[in-house]
């Protein structure tokens, strides 16, 4: 393993002059173009610090910790964890992840990660809630995923659902729909009240009018195929925003037993991308691609940056993204706008 000692040897500059360098302290102590020396050849030679080494200097392990009760079941995880591991290993620090079941089992869990020493914390959820922050991560740098505090007091990052039930639904009127249908969700989630929020703007914006008629909201199994079957048959909509792909399956059941062609006679549009469905459907699901990969990488950068006390992004920082990504000295309660993804399900005009 290469030392600081070789890497001053080399350069002809002195240990503490290489010290500096190495660990960001170089500004009006080394002179640049040393400074830029020491850099070439610690890269050529391989070096890498010594986390262990560093943390008893700074007081940091540039450890974090993922928290979250139920993240690890869900299909959607891989993307959040993904992100978070991406940006935490782009700024050299490494990520501990733990689901838990209770809030018992969460307060071990947090104190076992505490016990690690670790610099800060993210506290995720699934299916965007608003949720209370646990007392026990008081006093460290955390960062909510895919939640919001109820206190107010703790950074989140959550998808635009208002702009998703905008963009999906501007998506049908963009391709000529009049009767716009929404098949939602009968449970009281917050990204079931934005995302109708965002269909009635785009209705209004456009100029259609709202027809209760249109709407309905399903659980579902039967009783959810049967609400829309009845939906599809007695409005005949010409196009449907739908909460998500699951329920977008329902739509394509009933255009089925009507011999309508999805894509053709009806327009539909959905949430999630979820790939089993989107991709195995026919014709494929143009849908609004929920952003779990952004908000892992968000807000681990947003708590590596309330941990060294920095609010940018450098531009050599910044990941390639579907969504464009938040700044990080934005408000409180971030949100990511989703992208559309097209595919086959909306008419052309």
């Amino acid at each position: 393993m290469t030392t600081m000692k070789e890497i001053a040897e080399k350069t002809g500059v002195s240990v503490s002059s290489v010290s500096l360098v190495l660990n960001g302290r170089d500004a009006g102590r080394v002179k640049p173009d040393i400074a830029k020396k020491v850099r070439q050849v610690a890269d050529r030679m391989g070096y890498k610090p010594n986390p262990l080494a560093r943390s008893l200097r700074t007081s940091h392990t540039r450890i974090l910790g993922f928290i979250s009760e139920e993240i690890a079941t869900t299909p959607f995880a891989g993307g959040i964890i993904l992100g978070a591991q991406d940006a935490a290993s782009a700024l050299g620090y490494m990520l501990i992840t733990v689901n838990t079941d209770r809030r018992s089992d969460e307060d071990e869990q947090i104190a076992a990660l505490k016990r690690y020493g670790v610099d800060g914390f993210l506290y995720a959820k699934m299916s965007n809630r608003v949720t209370d922050v646990p007392n026990s991560l008081e006093g460290y740098p955390t960062v909510l995923v895919d939640a919001t505090d109820r206190a107010g007091r703790v950074p989140s990052v959550t998808p635009d659902e208002v702009n998703i039930g905008y963009d999906g639904t501007k998506r049908l009127i963009d391709a000529g729909c009049k009767r716009i249908a929404y098949v939602g969700c009968s449970d009281p989630m917050v990204a079931q009240s934005l995302r109708f929020q965002g269909y009635r703007r785009a209705l209004e914006q456009a100029g259609l009018p709202y027809d209760d008629d249109l709407v309905v909201n399903v659980l579902f199994h039967k009783p959810a195929q049967d609400a829309v079957d009845r939906l599809i048959t007695e409005q005949r909509p010409d196009g449907v925003f739908c909460f998500n792909d699951a329920r977008a399956l329902y739509v394509y059941q009933s255009a089925l037993k009507l011999d309508l062609t999805i894509g053709r006679d009806l327009s539909v549009v959905g949430v999630d991308n979820h790939r089993l469905i989107a991709e195995t459907v026919v014709p494929e699901l143009t849908t609004v691609e929920l952003p779990h990969y952004e908000m892992g990488y968000w807000a681990t950068r947003k708590v590596i940056a309330m941990i060294e006390g920095r609010d940018r992004l450098k531009p050599s920082e910044l990941a390639q993204t579907t969504s464009p990504m938040p700044p990080l000295d934005g408000p409180l309660e971030t949100q990511v706008h989703c992208a559309l993804v097209e595919k086959d399900s909306v008419a052309s005009r």
